[in-house]
C-alpha cells in the first residue's frame, strides 16, 4: 500500500521543469518587498489552527504550541523568521505520520487504489508552511492587480 500511494522522490526521474525547480530551491531568492514575520503574524497563524486536529508524529497539539508560544515568543518568531531567510525547511517538521483512510463505498476492500493517504505534520512544518503560503499568496496578489 506505501508503495502505491506514497512516491518515493527520485531527482534521476526528474523532467527538465523539475530539475530546474531543484536548483533554484537550492538558492533561495530574496525579493525587497517580501513581508517580515511579525509577533501578530505568527501567533495569528498558530490561533487559526483547529485545536481538534490531530497532532503529527512529535505529539504536539495547536494548543500546546499557543502556550509555548506564548512563553518563548521571541524564540519562536526567530526560528521562523531564520528558516525563511535561509530557504530552509527543517527535516524534523518534514517528518509526518500518514493514514490511509478508505473511500466511501470501498471500507471492505484491501486495493491500495481505494484509500487516500491522510498526512499529519509536526505542528512546528505546520505553522512554517501555512506563513509562506501566506507569503506566496501576497506576492501572487500583487500579480493580480
Amino acid at each position: 500500500m506505501i508503495e502505491q500511494l506514497i512516491l518515493e522522490d527520485n531527482a534521476q526521474d526528474d523532467t527538465d521543469y523539475y530539475m530546474n525547480i531543484r536548483r533554484l530551491a537550492d538558492h533561495p531568492i530574496e525579493t525587497p518587498d517580501d513581508k517580515e514575520f511579525t509577533h501578530d503574524k505568527v501567533k495569528q497563524t498558530i490561533e487559526n489552527f483547529n485545536p481538534r486536529k490531530a497532532p503529527g508524529p512529535d505529539g504536539i497539539t495547536s494548543e500546546t504550541l499557543k502556550l509555548a508560544f506564548k512563553s518563548i515568543s521571541k524564540t519562536g518568531i526567530s526560528i521562523y523568521s531564520h528558516c525563511f531567510k535561509r530557504g530552509c525547511f527543517p527535516r524534523i517538521w518534514k517528518t509526518a505520520k500518514t493514514l490511509p483512510i478508505t473511500k466511501s463505498g470501498n471500507e471492505d476492500s484491501l486495493d491500495p487504489f481505494k484509500y487516500r493517504p491522510i498526512t499529519m505534520l509536526n505542528m512546528g512544518g505546520k505553522v512554517l508552511e501555512k506563513i509562506l503560503i501566506n507569503g506566496i499568496m501576497h506576492h501572487n496578489t500583487k500579480l493580480i492587480i
